[in-house]
């Protein structure tokens, strides 16, 4: 069971975001959670995705124990 998946629906529902653009290869779970290695393994993961898409702009986010979390924009031309 995802744990956060809760919240990750309920923003992509109240923003109408397009279900095949949010965790188009699994959440943490689903990759196999590092825990020393998670942002590493987003960032790396987002970057191979943008690729492999064309795409030129990606979002990626994360949690952090103590209520806190971090999103990073990336951009290539």
């Amino acid at each position: 069971m995802r744990f956060f998946a809760v919240g990750c629906l309920a923003v992509a529902r109240l923003l109408e975001l397009d279900n095949e653009i949010i965790n188009v290869n699994g959440g943490a779970i689903a990759l196999g959670h590092s825990v020393g290695a998670t942002g590493v393994r987003i960032v790396v993961t987002l970057l191979h995705e943008m690729k492999r898409r064309g795409a030129s702009l990606g979002l990626a986010s994360l949690c952090v124990v103590g209520e806190q979390g971090g999103t990073l924009i990336l951009e290539q031309k």
